[in-house]
């Protein structure tokens, strides 16, 4: 399943290309991409968003954030490696796992609880 690997950030196309497993943006609405970050140490993305100020993602590696356009990525969370998608819920984050648990956090993906 391949869910939101592209968004958009103030005048830029940001996405995550499996292919290349490279963070990559455009300035010119996907006519052309540049590499943002070619580093492993994000593993395979599932799913990111824009989150605030910030861009969230989750991948084989946990819930990691950027605060530099994807140039950079640290772990938030490393203890959910089984998320598939996130969404952003206002004043929470949303997270889905393949078996159809839903999570939410209310600290950027910090800490994260099962909703019932």
């Amino acid at each position: 399943i391949v869910m939101g690997l592209m968004v958009s950030f103030g005048n830029e196309l940001i996405r995550y290309n499996p292919a290349n497993k490279r963070i990559e943006y455009s300035t010119n609405r996907g006519s052309s991409w540049y590499t943002r970050n070619s580093g492993s140490s994000i593993g395979n993305v599932k799913s990111i968003i824009v989150y605030g100020d910030e861009l969230i993602l989750c991948s084989d590696k946990g819930v990691m954030y950027s605060t530099s356009k994807g140039s950079s990525w640290f772990t938030r969370s490393s203890s959910h490696k089984d998320f598939i998608d996130l969404q952003d819920a206002g004043k929470e984050i949303l997270a889905t796992t393949a078996d159809g648990h839903l999570y939410y956090s209310t600290s950027k993906g910090s800490s994260w609880f099962r909703r019932r």
